[in-house]
C-alpha cells in the first residue's frame, strides 16, 4: 500500500511509493491487453473527475481507468457545476463528498489547489494538474514508459526540451527521475527556463544540440501558444529553427533514443513529423501507459495491494 492518502505531485512522493505505483501499472497493463478490460477491483465505488480546466487525454484517461476497475465515474466541468454561480471550491468537493464520494481527481488553474482540498476533505486527492506546479500522472506515464523501454531508469540522461517555464509536466518529470536516479538536463530559449532551475538537481541549456548529446530519452514538452502573445521567443517559425526536435538535432542523441511529447503536439514547431512517426518515438505508447498507471494509482489510494491476475 501507499504511504501516502492523496497523490498531489512528485516532489513529495517518496522513490518507495513511485516504484509501488509502477509495478502495479505493470499488472494493469497486462488487463489492458485483454479482449475485455473491465475487472472488479473496485467495483461500485464512487469517483469524481473534477476538472477546471479543458483536457482531452488527463480526463479521458482517468475516465476509462475508473470504467476499466468498474468504478462508478462522475465528469464534473466548471461550467456544469456551482462554482460557475459563485459557489467556493472547498464548499463544492465538501458536497461532493457529502454525496458519498470516495476519490477526487482534479484540475485546476491554480497552483496549490488539489492540496488546498486535500487538507479540507477525509477522502484522497489526486491532482491531474495544477496550474504550472505538478503533474504527477503524466510523469508516472512518462517513467514508466522509460522503464519499460529500457528496462532501468537509474543512469539514464533524459533531456527534456522546451517551455520548462510553464510546464507542470518539466516539474513532476524532474522530480520522479532525479529520484530514481537519472541525470535530467533541461532546455529552451532562456526566457522559457526558471530561474535557479539548476537548484532542482537539473543542468540547464539554451543550445538543444548540447542537451541531447548522448542522452538516452528526449522528452519534447508542447509550446504553449497563448503564451507566444507576451513574447517569450520572437516567433514559431524561429523556435522550430533553433530549439525544434528534427532529425538532424538527434543525430546527437544515442541511436535508441527515446522521443516522448505529452501532447497535444505542435507539429512543426516543437517537433517535426518525421521524428513524432518515427520508430523511436513512443508517443502512442505514453497514452497507453496513462490509462494503466492511472488504474494504478486509483487502485493503491482506494487502500489495494498486490493484485492477481484477475485484478483483485
Amino acid at each position: 500500500m501507499l504511504k501516502t492518502k492523496n497523490l498531489l505531485g512528485l516532489r513529495e512522493l517518496e522513490k518507495d511509493d513511485i516504484n509501488l505505483i509502477l509495478d502495479t501499472a505493470e499488472s494493469f497493463k497486462e488487463i489492458l491487453k485483454r479482449d475485455i478490460k473491465k475487472v472488479p477491483t473496485l467495483r461500485g465505488k464512487p469517483i469524481v473527475n473534477l476538472f477546471f480546466e479543458p483536457s482531452t487525454r488527463t480526463r479521458t484517461s482517468f475516465e476509462l481507468a475508473g470504467k476499466y476497475l468498474s468504478a462508478d465515474v462522475v465528469n464534473f466541468s466548471k461550467s456544469a457545476s456551482s462554482v460557475a454561480k459563485g459557489e467556493t471550491l472547498k464548499d463544492t468537493a465538501i458536497t461532493i463528498q457529502s454525496m458519498g464520494v470516495e476519490l477526487v481527481v482534479i484540475r485546476h488553474p491554480m497552483p496549490g489547489a488539489p492540496h488546498y482540498l486535500a487538507q479540507n476533505l477525509a477522502i484522497p486527492v489526486i491532482n491531474a494538474g495544477d496550474g504550472a506546479h505538478e503533474h504527477p500522472t503524466q510523469a508516472l506515464l512518462d517513467i514508466f514508459t522509460i522503464r519499460e523501454k529500457k528496462g532501468r531508469i537509474k543512469g539514464l540522461k533524459v533531456a527534456i526540451i522546451g517551455d520548462i517555464l510553464h510546464s507542470r509536466v518539466a516539474r513532476s518529470n524532474i522530480w520522479g527521475l532525479t529520484k530514481l536516479g537519472a541525470e535530467v538536463v533541461v532546455a529552451g530559449p532562456s526566457t522559457l527556463l526558471p530561474p535557479k532551475i539548476e537548484t532542482l538537481g537539473v543542468k540547464a541549456y539554451t543550445d538543444i544540440e548540447k542537451a541531447v548529446k548522448d542522452a538516452d530519452v528526449v522528452n519534447v514538452l508542447r509550446i504553449q501558444l497563448e503564451r507566444q502573445k507576451k513574447g517569450l521567443f520572437p516567433s514559431l517559425r524561429e523556435y522550430a529553427m533553433y530549439f525544434g526536435i528534427n532529425s538532424r538535432r538527434l543525430n546527437q542523441a544515442k541511436p535508441d533514443v527515446l522521443i516522448m511529447h505529452p501532447g497535444p503536439m505542435n507539429r512543426g514547431i516543437e517537433i517535426s513529423s518525421e521524428v513524432a512517426e518515427s520508430p523511436n518515438s513512443t508517443i502512442n505508447e505514453q497514452v497507453t501507459n496513462g490509462v494503466a498507471v492511472r488504474m494504478a494509482v486509483l487502485y493503491l489510494l482506494s487502500g489495494g495491494g498486490k493484485i492477481d491476475e484477475k485484478g483483485y
